[in-house]
């Protein structure tokens, strides 16, 4: 019973690093899971008359069990730049916000100098 008991945490353990796994593959990957770097690697198989293989971030302890990072990279690349794309969008709107706070700060200092000049009077 505590063997079985022990297979089953051991397997909902691996099961549930391989969910953080495949949730934390979004963007440019930096690190693998695993602690290692990624680095960039052309699949030679797939190479295609003049056309290079597919190019891909791999970790570079990779093993084939789920828990490491293979991702292609024209889908980490298209991520990377939705995530750019969002946060270029943000700061716009920000700055947007800020030019908008410029101008009212602007209107009042103008209406404080003429409240000033009336004051003097």
């Amino acid at each position: 019973m505590d063997e079985e008991l022990r297979d089953e945490k051991e397997h909902r353990e691996y099961y549930n690093m391989l969910h953080a796994v495949s949730d934390a593959q979004h963007g440019i990957p930096q690190l693998c899971p695993c602690g290692s770097i990624t680095k960039e690697t052309v699949d030679e198989d797939d190479t295609y008359d003049y056309l290079p293989g597919k190019t891909y971030f791999v970790c570079k302890d990779f093993v084939n069990d789920g828990l490491h990072f293979r991702q292609p990279w024209v889908k980490a690349i298209q991520e990377e730049v939705e995530r750019l794309k969002i946060k270029f969008y943000e700061q716009e709107k920000l700055l947007r916000e800020c030019e908008a706070i410029k101008a009212q700060v602007r209107l009042l200092l103008h209406r404080v100098a003429a409240l000033e000049k009336e004051k003097e009077i």
